[in-house]
């Protein structure tokens, strides 16, 4: 996954093995400053409309194998959607259906959302990512499983959030496996922060879910100090804390690496209060 906003701009090595997919390279001639997918996702679809700010992702030019360009060239008009700040997004129009909306915000190379859409169809997911070779191999997945119900963003979730979703729109929010950005220097560029929290708080509907989950320690200890102090958000659990694995969030390949060197993997669970509640 990604911290991404969508994925990491100094991906770790476990996690880009993780993503990377088997399969041809699909490399294609093409002149000077045409687009790489002219029916598909953006290279930069805000472009410059927005501010530049300090940003926890940066899209990489990943190679893309030979299905994943095909599921982007056919698949990309019908399922997916690019973040380009400038409307406001009718959800139900999007999925052709009212049921809930997940948004989950880096999602790798997309095995783990296609598994909890097959888990939950009536449960809408909006999946965000930059990272071109995840958003063709998902639109993959969803076409080999029968998956209506997904859709696939691409670019800034924080423009999505901010410009084109609109109040209480969303049921459920998902960041797993973001980067943790370890160095010091870097925890400015970490998407779990109060600001963040508190724009996702205003497309959450009352008693929607955020669900955080880390193997970085530390910045799970940010996670939870900052989600416990936020006034919009209360934790699950009476006790506090961290929360054990829902069944629902399937084990990732990248987290199983993870959890046999050793690597301790929390998950946050926590409820937007109701608006107006102390």
């Amino acid at each position: 996954m990604s911290d991404s906003v969508n994925t990491p701009e100094a991906t770790r090595p476990a996690e880009a093995a993780q993503r990377s997919a088997p399969g041809p390279s699909a490399r294609t001639s093409r002149s000077k400053g045409e687009p790489r997918f002219p029916d598909g996702p953006q290279p930069d679809p805000a472009g410059s409309h927005f501010e530049r700010r300090i940003r926890s992702f940066q899209p990489r030019r990943s190679r893309v194998t030979t299905g994943q360009a095909d599921a982007l060239a056919r698949l990309w008009p019908q399922w997916g959607l690019d973040i380009d700040g400038q409307r406001v997004i009718d959800l139900a129009e999007l999925f052709g259906n009212a049921n809930p909306v997940v948004l989950e915000i880096g999602f790798g190379m997309g095995e783990a959302t296609a598994q909890m859409a097959a888990a939950a169809p009536d449960t809408n997911i909006l999946a965000v990512d930059v990272h071109t070779p995840g958003q063709g191999n998902l639109l993959n997945l969803a076409e080999q499983g029968g998956l209506t119900n997904v859709r696939v963003g691409n670019g800034d979730a924080i423009i999505l959030l901010r410009e084109m979703l609109t109040p209480d729109s969303l049921d459920g929010l998902r960041v797993y496996f973001p980067d943790p950005w370890p160095k010091k220097r870097h925890h400015k560029r970490r998407l779990i922060q109060p600001e963040f929290l508190t724009l996702a708080a205003t497309r959450l509907a009352p008693s929607a879910t955020v669900h955080c989950a880390t193997d970085w320690e530390p910045y799970a200890e940010q996670m939870l100090e900052v989600l416990d102090a936020h006034p919009d958000f209360e934790n699950t659990r009476t006790e506090g804390g961290y929360a054990p694995r829902p069944a629902f969030r399937p084990l990732t390949r990248f987290e199983g690496q993870g959890l046999d060197k050793g690597h301790v993997v929390n998950d946050l669970l926590f409820r937007r209060v109701p608006h107006g509640t102390p």
